[in-house]
């Protein structure tokens, strides 16, 4: 057998890497440890990382060296995912007055269903921003720890669904990332409440930018402005 550690996931959740440390500690000769990307969902009993000694011998002043530069830190660890209540609002004129078939839904609720999330209400609405805005500030009252609005994300005037979440007061950390698809995705916090705005796109691909940050956000990670634009590396999923 290889002379080699593989370290397990003991839990669902997110997978993170001290990529400082990991890089410190493989500048050590003839010491290796490579892992998973940083930020990405893994499952109790995942391979997450493994390391392992490159000779067949080692100066056991490197392995001390070793010890030193880690220890009391985690290159390696997994952040559980919690129990959110989501609140989800559909958006459209066209959904709300019946001329076409709420496709939203179904997929959101799918897409929850992989975390120990509770949908405490759905509801569709129209293209009113002011009732658009009360609906987050009641779902917010209710004791949603996330809200999810769909449609109404794109540069069109009467896409009304950034300025609804803008009229809350809450704060806009981005709208817009570098994620194809999902560019016009938006990320707001009111009273440390996350609010993803999700653009058409999240109907019918794959994997979006919603895809990435949704297991964050579920773990209670506040994503930041900076994190998001760094998602333009590899962000071209399809």
């Amino acid at each position: 057998k290889e002379g080699k550690i593989n370290f397990i996931a003991n839990r669902d959740g997110i997978l993170k890497i001290d990529k400082e440390l990991l890089m410190k500690l493989n500048l050590i000769d003839e010491i290796m440890l490579a892992t998973r990307h940083n930020n990405i969902p893994v499952e109790k009993g995942d391979k997450v990382a493994g390391t392992r000694v490159i000779p067949l011998v080692i100066n056991e002043k490197k392995i001390l060296e070793a010890e030193k530069l880690t220890k009391g830190k985690k290159i390696v660890s997994v952040k559980p995912y919690k129990k959110l209540k989501v609140g989800l609002i559909v958006t459209g004129n066209e959904v709300y007055y019946g001329r076409i078939k709420d496709a939203f839904s179904p997929v959101i609720e799918k897409k929850l269903s992989k975390f120990d999330c509770q949908i405490i209400d759905k509801i569709i609405l129209s293209d009113n921003p002011k009732i658009i805005t009360e609906t987050i500030e009641n779902y917010i009252d209710k004791g949603a720890d996330l809200i999810l609005c769909t449609g109404g994300m794109s540069v069109d005037p009467d896409d009304t669904t950034p300025t609804a979440i803008k009229n809350t007061g809450g704060e806009i950390i981005s709208y817009g990332a570098p994620v194809l698809p999902g560019a016009m995705f938006l990320v707001a916090y009111k009273d440390y409440i996350p609010i993803l705005g999700l653009p058409g796109c999240v109907m019918y691909a794959k994997t979006t930018i919603f895809d990435l940050i949704l297991p964050r956000v579920i773990a209670g990670e506040r994503v930041t402005r900076e994190e998001l634009a760094a998602y333009g590396h590899g962000g071209f999923c399809a």
